[in-house]
């Protein structure tokens, strides 16, 4: 017999191991009545061993630490929990929704295709090895793309976390960050977990991912540094996880208490170097985000406690952030920060700041093209590349496709070659062909001081500079995608089924649009990852 959680109700109750029955026991609505007793152990507490049941050495056990949390209800940390705990679907304007069933659409894509990569493979295989050490309900929660294959929620939100971005492909913010694969990945997993009591509609799946964003939006403004591409954490691991806490808090319906306790237990998960940028260990830090954010929600149902002001201190969050300006987290009063911005949908699956080089260089093999559409690299003496200083994009000569994907001038000389970059532009075939590595032997980068590393202010210029003494130059200060000029609808569908179709029947493929496209009427969420693990 296994214990389960109600976490919804707040309540505890009894499995029996490979039944689907579920009796629930008595206890009070949303919160935790910790009434069953372990064996052999008096009352009825948690099997936490006191600290006479294990003692250290004849060290004495430290004074537990009291936190009232209810008399802490000023400051930035309060005020981002009171939102997180009273925003409702009514407060959505079309605007939010019709984004944030784009980013959605778009991340579900990236998490399909994202699962045949080495790396997916590899935690897929490592998250489905648990099974046997995870206590039940361990093999509740689907990973996405994989046939009939279920594990922990945690596990489960950690695989499709990487699995989203380990092409690279998710969607970007400014400031910085890729707000959508770890709020998605830690939904989808609760979605599954809660599966046997409770069903998730598409309403209240639409405003936890909000709230997931939201939080994550409101965080990065307060700091200024956080407005340039990051060069220390990983915005994912930073703010990542504080979003899928809060968004998993809301779906659990947490009162705003528990909600700072979520935040504040997801703070001690948070941060990542930005050192493994271009290997296969960054997907891990927006998997990590999914799966960290959850625990840290499912914790805070079980009473954990962490520090109230989270928030509000530079010894909690603002460690950070070298400016950290907690008061910036109560301007927010009303609306959505998605209602002002949109977000950049990625066309191919690589760092944002490679899609401005691309356009740049689209431009310039538009004028270079012969008839026939193809051009005569072998006549190009140099190409410059004039971007932001950003030392973890600036790779000469990538080695691997994960190089590839952050690469200034990879992707210029691709787009030179091919006249645009695809998903297929990163495999050994084309990463390695002689031309294109020739084309980048003869590529050097420079960077104007006006040229700031910021997502909203930057440009690209590519120079080509032919052997006659021909120049031809183009310069991108938005590519298409940009929040600024974001996709149109009928590209991001296209993305979504080229992505899906690579694991999933078309006819599936089709009905996920639909579903997604109409998501505040779908009753039950976990159709979602249904149709998406089972193909």
């Amino acid at each position: 017999m296994a214990r389960l959680l109600n976490l919804r109700t707040g309540t505890l109750g009894y499995k029996l191991t490979g039944s689907r029955g579920f009796t629930t026991a008595s206890g009070g609505a949303r919160t935790l009545q910790q009434r069953w007793t372990p064996a052999g152990r008096p009352g009825g507490a948690l099997a936490v061993p006191t600290a006479q049941e294990r003692p250290m050495h004849g060290i004495p056990a430290p004074a537990p630490v009291q936190v009232d949390l209810d008399k802490n209800s000023e400051g930035a940390t309060a005020h981002t929990a009171d939102y997180v705990a009273s925003t409702s679907y009514s407060d959505l304007s079309p605007v939010v929704l019709r984004r944030c069933k784009r980013m959605i659409l778009d991340t579900l894509g990236v998490m399909v295709v994202g699962s045949t990569t080495e790396v997916a493979g590899m935690v897929a295989a490592y998250s489905l090895a648990q099974q046997g050490v995870i206590p039940e309900p361990a093999g509740s929660c689907a990973l996405l793309g994989w046939k009939d294959r279920t594990t922990s929620a945690p596990l489960a939100a950690f695989a499709n976390g990487v699995s989203a971005h380990s092409m690279d492909f998710d969607d970007t913010w400014h400031p910085a960050t890729h707000p959508s694969a770890p709020v998605l990945a830690s939904l989808l997993a609760l979605t599954d977990l809660l599966r046997p009591v409770s069903t998730v509609s598409g309403r209240e799946l639409l405003q936890a991912f909000v709230v997931g964003i939201e939080v994550q939006g409101r965080l990065l403004r307060t700091s200024a540094q956080a407005k340039n591409i990051p060069w220390r954490f990983h915005p994912p691991a930073v703010v990542g996880v504080m979003g899928s806490a809060a968004a998993c808090a809301k779906l659990l319906q947490h009162d705003p208490t528990r909600v700072r306790n979520a935040m504040s237990a997801a703070a001690s998960y948070a941060g990542a170097p930005m050192a493994n940028a271009g290997t296969t260990a960054k997907p891990l830090h927006a998997g990590n985000a999914a799966r960290f954010g959850l625990e840290a929600a499912l914790l805070a149902s079980v009473g954990m406690k962490g520090n109230p002001h989270i928030l509000d201190m530079r010894s909690g969050f603002g460690a950070f952030f070298d400016d950290f300006v907690p008061e910036t987290l109560q301007d927010f009063n009303s609306g959505h920060l998605l209602d002002k911005q949109d977000v950049a949908i990625k066309r191919f699956p690589a760092h944002l700041g490679t899609h401005w080089a691309s356009d740049a260089a689209a431009e310039v093999r538009g004028k270079l093209a012969r008839h026939d559409g193809t051009v005569d690299t072998d006549n190009i003496r140099q190409v410059v590349v004039h971007a932001p200083k950003c030392g973890y994009v600036n790779r000469p000569i990538p080695k691997c496709e994960h190089e590839a994907r952050h690469s200034f001038q990879f992707n210029v000389c691709t787009t030179l070659l091919d006249g645009t970059v695809r998903r297929q532009s990163f495999g050994p075939a084309q990463l390695h062909r002689p031309e294109l590595r020739s084309l980048l032997r003869r590529t050097d980068i420079r960077h104007p001081p006006d040229n700031v590393k910021c997502f909203e202010t930057m440009y690209v210029d590519v120079e080509v500079r032919l052997r006659d003494g021909t120049v031809v130059t183009a310069r991108c200060t938005e590519p298409y995608g940009h929040w600024r000029r974001p996709l149109r609808q009928e590209d991001v569908v296209a993305k979504f089924r080229d992505n899906a179709e690579a694991a999933l029947p078309g006819s599936v493929v089709q009905e996920c649009v639909g579903k997604v496209q109409n998501l505040e009427n779908l009753r039950d969420c976990s159709e979602l990852t249904d149709m998406l693990s089972c193909p």
